[in-house]
């Protein structure tokens, strides 16, 4: 379900980052390569970045496929960034919130996207939300398991806690309350890039340079990629990449 990336380095078209690569994220939008969950990724697509001395990014979305908006080939030849997060959507359920539920999702500072799906949507969420503050509730983007789970994610962040930090307690809330859900979350604030591997694959390459590029799968066959183990938590900068085990949570 659903296709993502994030982009840290130096300043490129959205053109070389989503479109240009021969397997890129537009390509997958159609003919994904390691996508085990869908087909075909045209409910949907979105991008988000960073202008230079701007801290809250900009976003173009719409609720159709990539390939069909002629307007986004012209936005995306001309636009350029040090930072960027784009998805192409893959819809868990039908629904009638449009461009509303495609990523990413935004607040402040971050971009967000959820690739995978929620077990048992939406009643296996609803002690999670109710937990969360009732003005939360009534600013989601939509009614997707993926707007409440980044409302999760924002109220964490909120609270001050580190993009990582977020991410993987957020994951552990989630599996526990909807064991065999997929949440390959991306999230990034334009200068570091947070994600984790679970029930999806996430790919990602650094270098050459100062530069790294995280992604649900490779977009092309250069021999920088490495692919994220299953339940892993992954931190990059444009200089460095760690990763960490998650923990399975307890049943």
């Amino acid at each position: 379900m659903c296709r993502h990336l994030a982009y840290l380095g130096p300043a490129a078209a959205l053109r070389d980052v989503v479109v240009a690569p021969p397997h890129g994220l537009y390509r997958q939008s159609w003919a994904p390569r390691r996508q085990a969950h869908g087909t075909v990724n045209a409910d949907g697509f979105g991008v988000g970045w960073y202008a230079p001395g701007d801290p809250v990014p900009a976003r173009y979305r719409r609720a159709g496929p990539i390939w069909a908006d002629a307007s986004f080939a012209d936005l995306a030849r001309v636009v350029r960034t040090e930072a960027l997060l784009a998805a192409v959507r893959d819809a868990t359920e039908p629904g009638a919130d449009g461009e509303a539920a495609a990523a990413p999702f935004a607040c402040e500072r971050w971009l967000f996207s959820h690739n995978g799906a929620v077990r048992g949507w939406p009643h296996s969420l609803a002690p999670l939300a109710a937990d969360l503050p009732p003005a939360d509730l009534l600013r989601l983007e939509a009614r997707c398991d993926a707007a409440l789970v980044w409302a999760l994610v924002h109220h964490r962040l909120r609270a001050g806690q580190p993009m990582p930090d977020a991410l993987a307690g957020t994951v552990a809330a989630v599996a526990a309350a909807a064991p065999g859900s997929r949440l390959n979350l991306l999230l990034t604030d334009g200068v570091s890039v947070a994600a984790t591997a679970w029930g999806d694959t996430l790919w990602y390459r650094a270098g050459p340079g100062p530069a790294v590029v995280v992604a649900s799968e490779p977009y092309d066959d250069t021999p920088h990629w490495r692919q994220v183990p299953d339940r892993t938590l992954l931190t990059a900068t444009r200089t460095d990449v760690t990763t960490t085990p998650l923990k399975e949570p307890p049943p």
